[in-house]
């Protein structure tokens, strides 16, 4: 798959068969969508292509954007459309000018003129263009007119038990873990660097590799206990994470922390991948160190049941 980063670098296919989209968390709906559109493409012998917008739309134009908070990074989004066999992500800047096009505008000269699309398929429900008027409605009104051919993914193919970004970010930040990765199709993931910590955790057999994510929209799951697979490298870990304040021994400050199973290495300094397979707790405070690590020898054995 290619990455086209500016679109004037973007060679026309033979026979582009297109969707557009933010396509956050590339969840199971959206994995129909980018299916379809690569077997579609096969099928002419043409090239699939993934029209995406970065930064995220919301950024630009919402006034609370500090809060949104994204189920993948933009690294991280490449990867997942690369594994379903996708041809070609082409990522559009998205500014406060490129939102003023209209949908017409929009169409004619990003889908015809730059991308000279043959096929597009889009959701039933995705809107495009300045104040968000175009859509299905106004694509096949235009088709004939534009040159290519409109196919709707209708809401029954991609979200007929509630599938939506929205929905699985709502999961995660109750917590629920379990659900988040059905509707993602895969667990849930961060991806961050391990830094020098407390070593608090040390001290009670517990060691632990303390994470910082450098995006700061990456969202993270509701504050608790996690059973967790850990890749470092080439190598996959098992082991558990927290996540929050740790009101028993500090309180202050919210930290990423993995413990990992069966491991003592020196990871300071390297990057790590961490998947949430299951909660197993909220944060909780402790009277004392000792209850706490009482408690953390019981997250072992139920972490290590789970990921058995």
């Amino acid at each position: 798959m290619k990455v086209v980063d500016h679109i004037e670098d973007f060679e026309k296919p033979a026979f582009a068969v297109v969707t557009i989209g933010t396509f956050d968390g590339v969840h199971i709906g959206h994995q129909t969508i980018l299916k379809r559109l690569v077997k579609e493409a096969k099928e002419h012998n043409g090239q699939s292509v993934l029209i995406t917008f970065w930064p995220h739309p919301r950024f630009i134009l919402n006034k609370d954007a500090d809060k949104l908070k994204l189920l993948t990074t933009f690294d991280e989004k490449v990867g997942l459309v690369r594994d379903l066999g996708v041809d070609y992500i082409l990522k559009i800047a998205f500014t406060p000018e490129f939102s003023n096009l209209s949908a017409d505008e929009f169409v004619s000269q990003i889908l015809v003129d730059k991308v000279c699309t043959r096929k597009l398929f889009i959701g039933h429900d995705h809107h495009f263009g300045n104040n968000r008027e175009g859509n299905i409605h106004f694509l096949h009104a235009n088709a004939e007119d534009y040159g290519f051919d409109v196919h709707e993914i209708s809401k029954q193919e991609i979200d007929h038990i509630g599938i939506s970004s929205t929905k699985i970010r709502n999961t995660l930040e109750s917590g629920e873990i379990h659900l988040a990765n059905s509707l993602l199709g895969r667990h849930y993931s961060i991806t961050g660097k391990v830094i020098d910590g407390k070593k608090k955790g040390r001290s009670i057999g517990f060691p632990t590799a303390n994470i910082k994510i450098q995006e700061s929209y990456k969202l993270l799951p509701a504050d608790g206990a996690y059973a967790v697979r850990v890749a470092i490298a080439d190598r996959c870990f098992e082991g558990m994470l927290n996540i929050g304040f740790k009101p028993t021994v500090d309180g202050t400050k919210r930290t990423i922390e993995a413990h990992l199973f069966n491991f003592d290495e020196d990871i300071y300094g390297k990057e790590i991948s961490v998947e949430f397979v299951r909660s197993l707790r909220k944060e909780m405070k402790f009277a004392d160190i000792h209850e706490l690590k009482n408690q953390l020898l019981k997250d072992k054995e139920a972490a290590l049941k789970i990921l058995k």
